[in-house]
């Protein structure tokens, strides 16, 4: 070994070693129904390929803003 161990502080001089935690996670930021949820946004060529369906897809028209486009359930 090249390196010393670093002796404690002093504060933790007297104290046991603890093992470290892991962190919590919060209740809202857990995935529990994600797998086979429904999505609420279309990608982009999913809007496209909708706008196509409908009929309101001009040929050679720019991909970039589209138009809102709500998806049929």
């Amino acid at each position: 070994m090249l390196y010393k161990e670093r002796p404690p502080f002093r504060s933790d001089a007297g104290k046991p070693l603890q093992k470290q935690q892991d962190m919590s996670k919060h209740s809202t930021l857990k995935a529990t129904g994600t797998v086979g949820g429904k999505r609420s946004v279309l990608k982009r060529f999913e809007r496209v390929k909708l706008l196509k369906e409908r009929g309101q897809w001009k040929e050679g028209q720019s991909p970039i803003g589209l138009p809102k486009t709500k998806f049929d359930a």
